[in-house]
């Protein structure tokens, strides 16, 4: 995981290949080429836009993984992650805009978060584990820490304010905890597995026990009151009372992917209806299976209104691992007072990557877990999620023990209408691929088979056949793809092995392309994440050519992701924004791009698979990059 990172700021390009000789002395000056040759030669024409976060900019992102809600009677939206590269660690909204963030990178946990007219509490992490942190809404600061959990991790699971004293949810306690303003322990009682918490108009406070699908309450000082059983298969995952009206909203994470409105509190609870469209994006009659949007929700994880009686929704999409600062996404909705959706704010990519679906001719993407349409502006553009946790809970993409970090990076290939992704991590050294199947699944993807022990590089082709190179084999492995099955799964024969020619010394990376029987290897550096300084072009690697026709050396260190199409090779660094394009058939560089307008494309890349390239019918050329600065795909779209 990155910190800060220092940019490199003064550099020269000399001898990148033996035909490329102009020189600059400094990123203005580059820059200030590329600007001149883009009015002058067509070849340089890109223009840069985004889409998986509603804003394009550094200082007005949606933040990263809110995994937690408040929401202040005037408005103001508060929510939690346990990570936010750029500082939006606690993010501050309001009417569909970012107006503030506090906490820093990590100092929530992300866990739970309250507040009234002063304050902000929300549970910490390491090396603050247990405690809460008091943030002042006016200056944004922490004035305060105090324990409240002897336990780590979520340990905290719920806050909530009433007049001078705070009751906190102790998950790893089994505890309910009623603290003073100054964090003084006031009383305490048992509670089993307790989750979110809130307070109804009769001082009634209600806790949630996902495991158990029941509700439980409590008068203040901790004497056992009604308790509302949802069923076995829901899964209360987030609470709001609206004491005006008497009503008890529930957030069900289970199969019904909505929320649950109960009345009648003080006495016998009784059901009143529901908001949301029941099954969530799962729900297949009236849209898609895995169709995202309006009132189809995915994970409620927050809910809260306002004094104008706006109701404000947060959803943490499925898919994360056990690293729960890439743990789903963010995914806000607000409604009228009459329910019609007022606005959505969405940061739906971090450390990872979508691709471009060639069925489409590049308007749909496939991250590994989030599926974009894009119609040619900038913003969320989220038309599904493709998990099912309740049909597929062996997804590894929902497997908390995966090393990877996060399955949020995909490849993505079309072949005859069949659709295969493939999803890995960061720096994976294992691949999984997954079908799809319209009819039965609609845009769910399938868990298929897995590739492992994957650190020389890794390729899916345009017509679906799989090239890796294992770790410790000095080999290229080839997987031919002999069809589908009837439900749509991928068949690959069995490995055909091919020795890493000499010239490339050490391998770190592989692309294949269909399309002339091109092979692209890049090598040379002892770092496995690193793709080394030279790139060698084959053309007629099938045919059995093992002689380069080109070959690239790159002059700027600390080369980290590589991707290919058409007639181009495109190379992403760490620790500089660059992509910079070579041509196959020459080596020559022919550009080198950042951003040339208002949307920021962040640091680096610092992933092996953050970028993915593809040419369009039409002989554009689209380009993705990961930005897990301001949570966002950036998109370059470049005509040669």
């Amino acid at each position: 995981m990155k910190k800060s990172l220092i940019y490199t700021l003064l550099f020269c390009f000399t001898g990148i290949i033996t035909n490329c000789t102009k020189q600059m002395t400094s990123t203005n000056d580059h820059l200030k080429a590329i600007n001149h040759q883009k009015n002058t030669n067509s070849v340089n024409d890109y223009t840069v836009t985004w889409f998986g976060n509603n804003f394009p900019a550094v200082t007005n992102y949606v933040g990263n993984a809110a995994r937690s809600m408040w929401v202040s009677p005037e408005g103001v939206v508060y929510t939690a992650s346990l990570w936010d590269e750029k500082g939006r660690n606690i993010g501050i909204y309001q009417n569909g805009n970012t107006i503030g963030a506090m906490g820093g990178t990590k100092d929530s946990q992300g866990s739970a978060i309250g507040g009234d007219s002063t304050y902000i509490y929300t549970a910490q992490q390491a090396p603050n584990s247990g405690y809460i942190g008091r943030y002042n809404r006016n200056s944004k600061t922490r004035d305060l820490l105090f324990k409240a959990s002897n336990g780590t991790g979520e340990a905290i699971r719920g806050i909530v304010i009433n007049g001078n004293e705070i009751f906190v949810s102790d998950f790893a306690g089994n505890r309910i905890g009623v603290y003073s303003k100054t964090g003084s322990l006031l009383r305490e009682w048992t509670v089993t597995e307790p989750g979110a918490i809130t307070i109804d108009g009769q001082s009634q406070l209600w806790v949630t026990q996902m495991s158990a699908g029941q509700l439980k309450s409590f008068s203040t000082s901790g004497v056992a009151g009604p308790v509302i059983t949802m069923g076995a298969n829901a899964q209360p995952s987030a609470l709001y009372c609206d004491k005006a009206a008497g009503l008890l909203y529930v957030g069900d994470q289970g199969p019904d992917q909505n929320i649950k409105i109960y009345t009648n509190l003080a006495s016998t609870p009784q059901l009143q209806g529901t908001f949301g469209v029941t099954g969530g994006y799962l729900e297949s009659t009236m849209g898609i299976r895995g169709q995202t949007g309006d009132k189809r929700f995915t994970r409620i994880v927050g809910i809260g209104k306002d004094n104008t009686g706006q109701l404000y929704v947060l959803n943490n999409p499925w898919g994360g691992s056990w690293d729960l600062g890439r743990n789903g996404a963010t995914d806000i909705h607000c409604y009228g007072a009459s329910g019609n959706l007022l606005w959505e704010l969405q940061a739906l990519n971090f450390e990872g990557n979508a691709a471009a679906d060639s069925g489409t001719d590049g308007a749909d993407f496939y991250s590994a877990n989030i599926f974009y349409t894009y119609s040619g502006t900038g913003g969320g553009r989220y038309k599904g999620n493709t998990i099912d946790p309740f049909r597929y809970p062996s997804d590894p993409r929902i497997n908390i023990s995966d090393p990877s970090r996060g399955l949020h990076f995909g490849q993505f290939a079309d072949v005859g209408g069949k659709k295969i992704l493939i999803a890995c991590g960061q720096n994976p050294d294992v691949l999984y691929s997954f079908y799809f199947n319209r009819n039965t699944d609609g845009y769910i993807a399938i868990p298929g088979d897995s590739f492992t022990k994957i650190r020389n590089g890794f390729a899916l082709d345009s017509l679906g056949n799989v090239w890796t190179s294992q770790d410790k084999t000095n080999a290229i492995q080839y997987y031919e793809l002999t069809g589908f099955g009837g439900n749509g799964k991928p068949t690959w024969a069995s490995p055909v092995s091919t020795p890493v020619p000499a010239s490339i010394a050490r391998l770190n990376r592989l692309i294949y392309l269909p399309n002339g029987d091109r092979m692209i290897l890049a090598g040379g550096n002892n770092d496995w994440t690193l793709i080394g300084n030279r790139i060698e072009v084959y053309n007629g690697w099938k045919a059995g050519n093992r002689t380069p026709n080109t070959v690239i050396t790159l002059t700027r260190g600390q080369a980290k992701s590589m991707t290919a199409a058409g007639n181009y090779v495109f190379v992403g660094y760490y620790a500089m924004p660059n992509i910079d394009i070579f041509d196959l058939a020459t080596g020559a560089l022919v550009l080198s791009m950042t951003s040339n307008n208002d949307v920021y494309v962040g640091n680096d890349v610092d992933s092996m698979y953050g970028i993915s390239a593809y040419r369009k019918s039409n002989g554009q050329y689209l380009i993705t990059k990961d930005d897990y600065n301001a949570n966002k795909v950036v998109l370059y779209q470049w005509t040669p």
